[in-house]
């Protein structure tokens, strides 16, 4: 095998693969290297004889036969020489493991694999079939077999039939990479020719064009397609070629493709008009100046093939680098795994907190504006009405007024105002615990290596939340301790002080004939207004020390201890289950180490062959 063989064989061998992978459609900036190898695509109107050429260069009788519209769906068929003795045999990707050494059931496979896709009516359907064929008797080349264009629709198809077939044979022919083997019959006039008609749109300078003309024995008689096969009525970049198929009364014959080529060449070379172009006609010729044009083809895109190969194997390793490592069986590599998920995510929630990324500064905005807001709005003007302020005082009185001052309406005063500060100090806990459970959800979004993990994703979200729960219930307890310790012993300093504070403004105690009046209750509302605007400005500093103490410090520090006081106890299987992947990301991550050995094998293969 010459070097240029190899070569051939090895784009058929990355096309097959390319082809097992589904790398020839494309989610990917780059084209796929389907699309940068060079492919033979066969195109002409309905009977034109496009299915008799394919067989002929074949050698056998595979494809449905038949009026109208028979070819429905693209024929992705591929040829591998064998050496010689080896029997040749069929194979479909729809059916990897199935030899067809009978090339009639390759004829019925394709025709039951188009109906399973587009049933028995006349639609088409742009889904390829992908053949296989091994023989000594074929050139390595992959051949496309299209449906025939057509000018109307008939019976039992949609009216975008013309249409869809256009559209779907350019698809393929728009392609710079795509070689246009135009079909047309010697007993039709040229300029009427569908082949031609498309080739010429998108390949107007006829360089990926190859013309055939079929049916020269069935030309009225003094009649010949000199003209064309020598290129001066239509003339291409590449020879025309004429090829003679079977007859349809040697296909009801049986005539098998050996016998029919011997009769091909008998015709050319007996003709008195192709004599001297017989070594240039014919199927086997056209299959060899294919082959070969194939050769220059690959040869010429050799650079960009590479080239190609080398950004996929960039990209698909940056992709896999960015999905991790497959998950190990190991029991013990398991829990190492999900360890280093676990710190890999408190890493990025420390972070949060500590002003590496953002979201801890609401914490404070808790404490300098939520606190300090609802602190002004509590209700002390209202409890500390005159009319309140005279009710409190007598309730604590009782039968007995006071004496000199009212001590026990005092404390009932104060008691009741501090009662207030319960609410603020609860909703300061509720606040930060929001913000925590904010972070923690934003964290796990954030952390990428946990993005293929749902399951534990979602067991670290609860813990994290069952435990910033707990914190929750510490920072409320020692919070509200805060406030009702205010309540439990007033600051006595405070109260010895007003005497002084009276003296020293020349204002005398106020006589027992003043004790109910208006201005003795102002008195008592002002003192009592004095020790809760102290106690406020206590609270709001000690308020955010006692709740950063039970709840961001400790979701610093111990946020998934009790987690991995769970993991110890668990058992393989629970293992197993907490790094039960995304199946669609599993699937990606096998579809990108298939297709990174498929380019780097090809990037070898393409070497190995090109510097022999």
């Amino acid at each position: 095998m010459t070097t240029m063989e190899s070569l051939i064989v090895t784009v058929n061998r990355i096309q097959r693969a390319c082809t097992v992978l589904g790398d020839h459609g494309g989610d990917t900036a780059l084209p796929t290297l389907w699309e940068a190898l060079p492919s033979v695509v066969v195109v002409g109107g309905q009977s034109s004889g496009k299915s008799s050429v394919l067989e002929s260069i074949v050698g056998r009788d595979f494809l449905p036969r038949g009026s109208g519209i028979v070819t429905r769906r693209p024929l992705v068929l591929q040829l591998h020489k064998t050496e010689q003795g080896i029997h040749e045999y069929g194979e479909f990707l729809h059916l990897p493991k199935k030899k067809f050494t009978d090339f009639s059931m390759v004829r019925k496979e394709i025709q039951d694999e188009t109906d399973r896709m587009t049933g028995k009516s006349k639609q088409i359907s742009p889904v390829p079939i992908h053949l296989s064929i091994y023989s000594p008797n074929v050139v390595n080349l992959t051949l496309i077999d299209l449906p025939g264009l057509t000018k109307v629709a008939v019976e039992g198809q949609p009216e975008s039939i013309v249409q869809d077939i256009d559209s779907m044979v350019r698809s393929y022919v728009e392609k710079p990479n795509c070689i246009i083997l135009a079909i047309t019959p010697a007993n039709q006039d040229i300029a009427t020719s569908d082949a031609m008609k498309l080739s010429r749109e998108v390949d107007p300078t006829g360089e990926r064009t190859f013309g055939v003309l079929t049916k020269l024995d069935l030309m009225d008689k003094g009649t010949n397609a000199i003209e064309v096969l020598e290129g001066r009525a239509y003339p291409l970049k590449h020879p025309w070629v004429g090829v003679v198929n079977r007859s349809q009364a040697d296909i009801n014959k049986n005539v098998d493709m050996i016998a029919s080529r011997r009769k091909e060449r008998e015709f050319f070379a007996t003709s008195p008009d192709y004599g001297h172009l017989a070594s240039k006609m014919g199927s086997e010729y056209l299959a060899k100046v294919l082959s070969q044009h194939l050769e220059s083809v690959i040869r010429a895109r050799l650079p960009g093939i590479t080239s190609l190969i080398n950004k996929s194997i960039e990209e698909l390793e940056a992709e896999l680098s960015h999905l991790g490592r497959s998950v190990a069986v190991d029991a013990g590599a398991q829990l190492y795994t999900i360890l280093e998920l676990c710190r890999a995510f408190d890493r990025i929630f420390k972070e949060h907190l500590d002003g590496g990324r953002p979201g801890g500064d609401r914490i404070y905005g808790v404490f300098d504006n939520q606190l300090p807001a609802a602190l002004r709005k509590l209700p002390f003007d209202r409890h500390l009405s005159l009319q309140n302020i005279r009710k409190v005082v007598s309730e604590a009185d009782g039968y007995q007024p006071h004496l000199i001052a009212p001590e026990q309406g005092y404390r009932r005063l104060i008691d009741g105002a501090l009662g207030y500060f319960r609410g603020p100090a609860e909703a300061s806990v509720d606040a930060v615990h929001f913000l925590l459970k904010e972070l923690v959800r934003r964290s796990i979004a954030e952390t990428q290596e946990l993005k293929r993990f749902p399951t534990l994703q979602a067991e670290i979200a609860a813990a994290a939340n069952e435990a910033l729960e707990r914190f929750r219930e510490e920072s409320k307890k020692t919070t509200l301790r805060m406030v009702d310790m205010e309540s439990s012993y007033l600051t006595v300093d405070f109260f010895r002080k007003l005497p002084q504070e009276a003296e020293k403004g020349g204002n005398p105690t106020s006589s027992s004939a003043d004790r109910y009046a208006e201005s003795h209750f102002r008195r008592i509302g002002s003192t009592v207004y004095s020790y809760v605007g102290m106690v406020s400005d206590t609270l709001r500093n000690t308020i955010p020390k006692a709740v950063v103490y039970c709840q961001v410090r400790e979701a610093k520090q111990s946020l998934l201890d009790h987690f991995y006081i769970q993991l110890g106890k668990m058992e393989a299987k629970q293992l197993a289950k907490l790094l039960d992947e995304d199946p669609a990301l599993m699937e990606r991550r096998q579809q990108c180490v298939k297709r990174l050995e498929l380019y780097k094998s090809a990037r070898d293969e393409i070497d190995s062959v090109s510097w022999a």
